[in-house]
């Protein structure tokens, strides 16, 4: 697993994000998703949509994900 399959699959799942992912070990990841969906959204109903994008992967292939999920008027005040 890479930081870049990632992305892509992130990607795919909220169109139009902004999504950085990190992580060297191919198992635990950090990611920092930016996307208008998440606007009047809970943390934890936005951390939902970006799992969901990734399906199975997550605590399977994907051991852990730390993630950041803003709205782009939080990533701008950020």
């Amino acid at each position: 697993m890479t930081p870049d399959f990632i992305r892509t699959l992130i990607l795919q799942g909220l169109p139009g994000a902004r999504v950085e992912v990190s992580g060297d070990d191919g198992v635990h990841f950090e990611a920092l998703v930016v996307s208008d969906a998440f606007a009047g959204k809970l943390p934890l109903a936005r951390h939902r949509m970006v799992y969901a994008t990734l399906g199975e992967r997550m605590g399977g292939e994907i051991h852990a994900l730390a993630l950041r999920t803003l709205t782009p008027d939080e990533a701008a005040r950020a």
